[in-house]
């Protein structure tokens, strides 16, 4: 038994002018041609029956080589179209009005596995109930979800062309720093794809500039896990994800979210903000600098040397967490029996070197001032000193 996935019918029928007189109640046709496909094959050696449904006459016919098939002295109307493989099995069986009149030639395509989408160019082929051919559950679940897919498609096109409309509008305003104009758009941005964490931090940042310092934290306590699941599960079918970008985020964020909570004075979330930052941060220079100072600024001495000690190991150049540390360092100094000052060990090292790294700094004066306290020299040769030893 001959076996097939897919078969096409071809059918061209052209009607011949017969006269200028009044047409009768049928027409003759003059040669019908087609071809018969088997997944895009020439199907070759079957046969190809229309039966005419008025009087049930028949016109057979074989495929040659290449699946064409000839047929003359065909009535227009409808017809049984029936294509048998050679050992005699059905390969397709309907109905299709094959004749048209004023010449117009007609296309037949015949999908024995959807019957459905057999078409011609100005009618549809005829289930062999009579009626057109009704899908099946798998065909119409089919047909339901390429309609799925294509609204699917024109919605997310539809909202992409909004979005970039929108970082038009967004990029000058960022460029320029000009957050109040910058503030809204993003939050249009943010409705049209609430994904997007950058959206969500600079939205976070704007605010920061704006003095909203509150809506600000706010902000970023949304988009923190946002960005934090990015980095640790990043979307393959995203080529825009970066996991280090999303994770060098998390720490900006935290960053700035300390920023925020020492502006409101909520010194204690400030620093719980801060020490994630440094946790997080690939270069947490700036997050322990930051630590060190509110450490420092609350009186928490030891907390502020540890945290100058790391900002200075993850940036030597840190100018401002040498003059910490000094600082910090001269603050414990102690007097000794004769009244004096003893400063402890690593102090004037400090201060030295805040001189070296920024010798018109703003805080270079009282450097100056703290130095010739202790009865030290001002020295600005700290690293070669250092290297000495």
């Amino acid at each position: 038994m001959m076996k097939t996935k897919i078969l096409f019918a071809t059918v061209a029928a052209t009607l011949l002018a017969l006269s200028v007189m009044a047409a009768s109640a049928q027409a003759t046709l003059g040669k019908v041609n087609g071809r018969i496909l088997d997944g895009g094959k020439p199907l070759a050696g079957v046969q190809v029956v229309l039966t005419f449904k008025d009087n049930g006459r028949q016109y057979k016919v074989k495929t040659d080589k290449g699946g064409v098939f000839s047929m003359l002295g065909l009535t227009r109307g409808i017809y049984e179209l029936e294509i048998f493989s050679a050992t005699g099995e059905s390969l397709f069986k309907g109905n299709a009005a094959v004749i048209n009149e004023g010449g117009v030639v007609d296309e037949y395509l015949v999908d024995v596995k959807d019957p459905s989408n057999a078409k011609t160019g100005t009618t549809n082929l005829i289930s062999s109930g009579g009626g057109p051919a009704k899908p099946t559950k798998e065909q119409q679940a089919q047909r339901e979800a390429q309609e799925k897919e294509k609204t699917a498609v024109e919605e997310h096109n539809k909202k992409a062309q909004s979005e970039n409309a929108l970082i038009a509008q967004l990029n000058p305003a960022m460029q320029a720093k000009q957050w109040d104009a910058a503030e809204p758009i993003l939050q249009q941005l943010i409705t049209i794809n609430p994904a997007r964490w950058e959206y969500q931090q600079a939205l976070g940042n704007a605010q920061f500039s704006l003095g909203k310092y509150e809506e600000a934290v706010a902000t970023f306590e949304k988009t923190i896990p946002l960005a934090q699941n990015a980095a640790s599960n990043p979307d393959a079918k995203d080529t825009k994800t970066d996991p280090a970008k999303a994770k060098s985020a998390v720490a900006q964020m935290l960053t700035n979210e300390g920023n925020a909570y020492l502006k409101l004075k909520k010194n204690p979330e400030a620093i719980a903000a801060f020490t994630k930052a440094a946790e997080m941060d690939p270069n947490p220079g700036t997050a322990y600098f930051n630590l060190c100072a509110t450490q420092y600024n609350t009186g928490n001495i030891e907390g502020a040397l540890a945290a100058c000690d790391k900002a200075i190991a993850a940036d030597p150049g840190k100018a401002d967490a040498y003059y910490i540390k000094g600082s910090l360092l001269i603050g414990g100094g102690k007097t000794d029996k004769d009244g004096k000052f003893i400063a402890p060990p690593g102090s004037a090292e400090a201060l030295n070197k805040y001189l070296e790294l920024a010798p018109e700094g703003a805080h270079a004066a009282d450097v100056k001032q703290m130095l010739a306290f202790i009865g030290s020299k001002v020295e600005t040769s700290f690293g070669d000193k250092k290297k000495k030893k």
